[in-house]
């Protein structure tokens, strides 16, 4: 899914699907077997195993030799026990980035200012899976920043700026481990730590790509405060711009106004409240109220028809779901017996072609279905 959003070649996209499969056809989700595999899936898996088997100390050509005509194409372990070991020490030390870029046969493929949303799209909610309680998140800030911009007095470009930095502001949460995202008590001197990080995670993403350099402030400063008490820089007033402290204010209301896992979401009212009570001294005053503003218009009214002729029904279980409830918690919510959930479960499913909760939530995210 990723791949294909992401405006990919139609081959990879089918190598994808069949990243798992192996050469004696036990592999998943086809149990397709030798040549039938594609032939990119057959190199990736050798050249995966080796970078593995060399991370963890071991010998390569040893794991080869034992999976060999099990997992792996004999003709790729062959192809690797010729050129495998010089690859490897042409890697020890250098940036895998850029060797990876400099080997891209030419014409090398971009990402264009027409498809560039897209992208950033697709990878603001594939960050957003890391957890059930902050699907859709990015989005949902992304928005509520373009439209404060407007209200702001912001030309097109800062809010086209600031709905690019608000989709990708949270790339860093992929950095910290689920348990600290999800855990629903206080958490330790240590998990603050870490979770203070995933701003300086999102920089790092962000400045690996020279034409998304104009995104890496204010995405990076999302948790910056006037005050100088916030993360990751501990960045004072007279180094924010006004779109870092919209992207700030617009973050905390999106995060007030949805269930986090230790406590219910906020009303939009008492969000409100406590984004301005936020204004006297941590955020900025003037980017609050233009978030407010930006809030009280937020939600488009509910279409006519629902994508992929979803039900009513079925986007209140798709919601759920992707919020990782289970079906017997959906069950309770709507007031339909366990068994009935199932059954709408399969039927959507069926319906935007997917197989997991995993990609549901992210049909659920694409088609602004969790506002």
């Amino acid at each position: 899914m990723l791949a294909e959003r992401t405006g990919l070649a139609q081959s990879v996209v089918d190598a994808l699907a069949h990243a798992y499969e192996r050469w004696d056809g036990k592999g998943f989700p086809a149990r397709l077997e030798g040549d039938t595999i594609p032939l990119a899936v057959r190199v990736v898996v050798v050249a995966r195993d080796a970078d593995l088997a060399t991370m963890l100390g071991d010998d390569p050509s040893e794991w080869m030799s034992e999976r060999r005509g099990r997992a792996y194409d004999p003709s790729v372990v062959e192809a690797f026990e010729w050129v495998g070991r010089d690859v490897l020490s042409e890697l020890d030390g250098a940036d895998e980035w850029e060797t990876a870029l400099a080997a891209e046969p030419e014409p090398v493929t971009t990402v264009g200012p027409d498809t560039l949303d897209a992208v950033i799209a697709a990878f603001a909610d594939f960050a957003d899976l890391k957890s059930p309680w902050i699907c859709g998140h990015s989005r949902s800030v992304a928005s509520l920043a373009e439209e404060a911009g407007r209200h702001a007095g912001l030309d097109d470009a800062a809010c086209d700026g600031l709905r690019r930095a608000g989709l990708a502001h949270d790339l860093g949460r992929v950095a910290i481990e689920n348990g600290i995202w999800d855990k629903p008590g206080p958490l330790t001197i240590s998990e603050w730590e870490q979770v203070r990080l995933h701003p300086y995670f999102t920089e790092r993403i962000l400045a690996r790509c020279r034409s998304l350099a104009s995104l890496v402030e204010p995405a990076s400063s999302h948790h910056e405060r006037v005050d100088g008490s916030g993360y990751h820089r501990s960045l004072p007033a007279e180094a924010l711009s006004r779109e870092d402290r919209i992207l700030a204010a617009a973050d905390v209301f999106a995060a007030l106004t949805a269930d986090r896992p230790h406590r219910p979401a906020f009303a939009d009212d008492a969000a409100a409240r406590t984004l301005e009570a936020e204004a006297a001294g941590k955020l900025d005053p003037d980017a609050v109220a233009c978030v407010l503003a930006a809030a009280g218009r937020r939600a488009p009214p509910a279409p006519l028809r629902w994508p992929a002729d979803l039900t009513d029904r079925e986007v209140e279980v798709l919601r759920l779901i992707a919020r990782g409830r289970s079906n017997r918690e959906v069950a309770e919510r709507l007031f339909i017996s366990p068994k009935t959930v199932g059954r709408h479960v399969e039927n959507l499913y069926a319906k935007i072609g997917v197989s997991s909760r995993a990609a549901a939530a992210v049909f659920a995210m694409e088609h602004r279905l969790l506002d």
